[in-house]
């Protein structure tokens, strides 16, 4: 870092040109020189004292680069790459990456990547805009409307007093990114608040010439106000250096010279720290019987900020987490948030902590902007978004970018997908922008085009009808549930495997032909797994299934013996999970549906009762034929859409929110006997072609049935989609399931031509008629001889009503709207004007907007003045002078 700081050092004037690359061209002819000229340069630097080596007395820059000043000894090679490095010109790096390729340079494992991975400035800008400088723009905007007024009015010092203060608030603006790595987003936003400065400095020039400047000295927006947490000390250092660098160079492109002495100030806003979890003895864990341990695990403080903006590490969930982190670790990060699902992303804990510093009392944070894994919307993520948007001290999501590029596409490293939200307190509404077009993603300047959308942005990132504010149906209980979660692959076996362990006149029902989600989509590979979860003891299971207790003793038994979770050690020859739910549902059933959890396409099947879902396949205790009607239909299949969230490119089925809240339509039983003939005969085809077929899946299937609902004709298709189409019958699956649509849109009492927001506001709206049935104790129960029995019991009716209760409250809530009154404070008043005309829908004048405040014998006037200064300085347009609009920014 000392040695690539002294070389942009050099390049900007701040030490004689090329002195240093002299220095290390003299050290490669006498290596030996090398400690002691560079050491003594580094001391000089850092006390502004004589450089031997340079003949000459150097400025103090001070700071942390140069507190400790020791070279290292290196060879004439190792010299030679330094003199070769410092013979480039460091002036004009781009801080905006640099940061992200010194890491690279400087680890071996990332170094084929450089210059190629990594995340384009255009992104990184994207979110620092809108979460950063809108708001500051909008308070540049008003200062300025303000500034315009008084000077209408002659009062030049309180026009130049009004920039002067907004001036002195950016400059103590603070901006926090608690995952900061090596500081893109903090220079990003460094720099994009030296724009800014340097529109304010001129406004206050023009007030006051150069007397309104005189005194401000370095006074300026600088390092100190952008903080950063990060646990990889090297990153630190790195991001210290990157936004050093994108300090001075701004400096010298605005000022022209040096900076006052000392040039680097030890600020110390980047900070080594774990951001989401702390604990007694932090950093270091405790060891107790050769094991760590983590002492009283709690939240950290972040350091008070007006914004935090950020990129925090993508790890995952679950097993990603507990291989990242370790057990121990892990379970202290669970214990330190109890708010927070074991479910969610490791990147949820960032978003939790910043939107409660939000509505913290007191609190200087406006607002927050992240980047997330685009898994955001899945159920148990959106949970962590969900419960502070609807909190008493609710925030809002102002902008979000559900599915977005990240890094540049390479050969070497597969696309990245993010989601971005930028967020604020209170009720707002907000933009979602959707990503329509993507060019130039393998390029230093890609390019993407946007749908937006304005309206209150939902915990699923969408705008309009609030599935996820549905309930869960008690007509739906005990169901459907995922299949099991075998832990271990040796529960498995080939039908040959398993024939070898059977011994004559035992019993097979440890044998259970095993579905994956690959087996329903692609190709079943008729595989078996051993299924042992009612043997209580070892001793049971080795008596009466020998060969099946050694194969498990062999290929279960050594993994699970060091396992953490004390379950999985004792009874190491069950499932993982058993999901009881699962098999309660589906037992005695000859078949049941079934469909893949993740997958390109949703559709759902039925397997024999015989059958084990493994885990990644979710089954439905149903064998009526209407069931799998409704469940294939284009309603149902709108709702899981909107509700199950996505994995990168692919929807995800969470019975939770797909199929617990969905409500079944009320169907007589002609209407159910029309969509059980249908559903019958769409499984039965599916079934049959890829049966007679084996070059055909149903993923293929349903990809050409896609085509054609698109519009393409079978004509255009390739070889491969036309043997598809002709041998798979699509046009005949694709017949039957327009038929379903019609059919279940009938049982619902719908029009068949519904578009999507209607099918999801109006099943939304049936959900909460349906919760009010079951408040009052009518249940819908999708099987009742199944479910009366073990669901519909006083506790459960209990919680039914304190359910109700709860719909009711939330239905029953109504908002009490008052006038304002309007603002006494100049700025506020010229904010307050602002919004008004955002918030009508068509030209307003003085006395229409002053009527939107408390009467008063002033407002009408302050409002004149107002729109007065706003229509000079072009900020509001009027036809006739007297009616205006908010001037939209193209």
């Amino acid at each position: 870092m000392r040695c690539l700081f002294t070389m942009f050092a050099e390049d900007v004037g701040l030490l004689p040109e090329k002195s240093f690359k002299h220095v290390l061209e003299e050290c490669e002819k006498n290596p030996d020189a090398f400690v002691h000229d560079v050491t003594q340069l580094w001391e000089a630097m850092d006390l502004g004292t004589w450089a031997h080596a340079l003949k000459i007395k150097v400025r103090k820059f001070n700071g942390e680069f140069f507190r400790n000043h020791r070279a290292l000894p290196l060879g004439r090679e190792e010299i030679g790459e330094l003199r070769q490095a410092a013979s480039y010109n460091w002036n004009e790096v781009d801080p905006s990456i640099f940061g992200t390729l010194v890491e690279q340079a400087l680890d071996p494992g990332e170094r084929k990547k450089l210059g190629a991975h990594y995340t384009p400035r255009a992104y990184v800008e994207r979110l620092v805009i809108a979460t950063i400088i809108e708001p500051l723009r909008e308070d540049w905007r008003n200062v300025q409307a303000t500034a315009e007024t008084l000077r209408g009015t002659g009062d030049l010092k309180s026009a130049a007093a009004a920039v002067q203060a907004y001036h002195d608030r950016l400059c103590e603006t603070r901006v926090l990114d608690p995952a900061c790595g090596t500081g893109n987003f903090l220079y990003v936003s460094l720099e994009l608040m030296k724009r800014l400065e340097g529109e304010v400095l001129e406004a206050l020039a023009d007030l006051g010439g150069q007397e309104a400047l005189h005194g401000l000295g370095s006074h300026s927006v600088d390092p100190h106000q952008f903080l950063g947490l990060e646990i990889n000390p090297r990153a630190a250092a790195i991001a210290e250096l990157v936004l050093w660098i994108g300090y001075l160079q701004w400096h010298f492109r605005t000022k022209g010279a040096a900076p006052d002495e000392p040039i680097l100030k030890a600020f110390k806003n980047i900070q080594v720290k774990n951001a989401v979890l702390t604990w007694d003895g932090a950093p270091l864990p405790k060891i107790v019987d050769g094991k760590e341990t983590y002492p009283n695990p709690r939240r950290p403080d972040w350091p008070p900020a007006e914004f935090i903006v950020g990129n925090p590490p993508f790890i995952g969930k679950g097993a990603f987490l507990r291989a990242a982190l370790g057990d121990a670790q892990t379970e202290a990060l669970w214990t330190a948030h109890p708010n927070i699902a074991q479910s969610a992303d490791f990147v949820m804990y960032w978003w939790d902590i910043a939107a409660e510093l939000l509505t913290r009392k007191g609190a200087s944070l406006r607002r927050f902007g992240l980047v997330t894994t685009n898994s955001i919307t899945q159920v148990f993520n959106r949970k962590v978004i969900e419960q502070h948007l609807k909190a008493k001290k609710p925030v809002s999501v102002l902008s979000a970018v559900a599915d977005h590029p990240w890094t540049k596409v390479t050969a070497d490293a597969a696309a990245v997908r993010i989601a971005m939200t930028t967020v604020a307190r209170g009720s707002l509404h907000g933009i979602r922008r959707e990503v329509v077009y993507e060019g130039g993603l393998d390029t230093d300047a890609p390019v993407l085009t946007f749908r937006e959308q304005n309206g209150k942005i939902n915990s699923d990132l969408t705008v309009g009808i609030d599935v996820t504010a549905a309930f869960a149906l008690a007509a739906s209980e005990g169901i459907a549930s995922m299949g099991p979660a075998l832990g271990g692959r040796g529960f498995v076996l080939t039908r040959s495997e398993a024939d070898h362990l059977v011994v004559s006149g035992e019993a097979l029902d440890w044998i259970r032909p095993l579905t994956t989600g690959r087996d329903i989509t692609g190709h079943h590979r008729s595989r078996v797994a051993i299924d042992v979860r009612q043997f209580e003891n070892e001793d049971s299971l080795r008596r009466a299934i020998p060969r099946v207790y050694q194969h498990l003793k062999t290929h279960v038994f050594p993994e699970r013996q060091n396992n953490s979770d004390p379950k999985l050690r004792n009874f190491w020859w069950r499932f993982r999970r058993s999901n009881e739910i699962y098999f309660s549902a589906t037992k005695g059933l000859k078949r049941f549906i079934a469909t893949v959890e993740t997958t390109k396409h949703r559709i759902f099947v039925y397997v024999s009762g015989e059958e084990l879902l493994e885990h990644g396949v979710i089954g439905f205790g149903l064998d009526d034929a209407w069931h799998l009607g409704v469940l294939s239909s284009a309603a149902h299949i709108c709702w899981t859409l909107a509700n199950g969230g996505t994995l990168e490119d692919r929807p995800r089925y969470n019975k939770d929110v797909c199929f617990d809240p969905f409500p079944f339509p009320d169907a007589n039983n002609i209407q159910k006997q029309t969509i059980r003939v249908i559903a019958e005969e769409l499984d039965a085809r599916r079934k049959r072609v890829l049966a007679e077929h084996p070059h055909l899946t149903l993923t293929g299937l349903y990809n050409v049935l896609e085509k054609l609902r698109a519009g393409e004709k079978p004509d255009v298709f390739d070889a491969k989609d036309r043997a598809t189409f002709d041998d798979g019958l699509v046009l005949i699956i694709k017949e039957l399931h327009d038929r379903l649509d019609v059919a279940v849109a009938e049982a619902y009492g719908w029009p068949a031509d519904l578009s999507d927001d209607e099918i999801l506001t109006r099943l939304v709206a049936l959900n909460k008629e349906r919760a009010e049935e079951e408040k009052r104790g009518l249940v819908r129960w999708l099987r009742p001889d199944y479910q009366i029995p073990r669901f519909a019991k006083g506790a459960d009716k209990q919680a039914a009503a304190e359910q109700g209760a709860q719909i009711a409250a939330t239905l029953d809530r109504i908002d009490k709207v008052q006038l304002p009154s309007f603002p006494t404070v100049a700025v506020e008043q010229t904010a307050a004007v602002f919004a008004a005309l955002a918030a009508a829908s068509g030209p307003l004048d003085a006395k229409g907007l002053a009527a939107r405040f408390k009467r008063s014998k002033t407002t009408e006037r302050k409002v004149g003045e107002v729109l007065a200064s706003l229509a000079r300085l072009g900020y509001v347009a009027s036809d006739d002078g007297v009616q205006f609009v908010l001037r939209r920014a193209a």
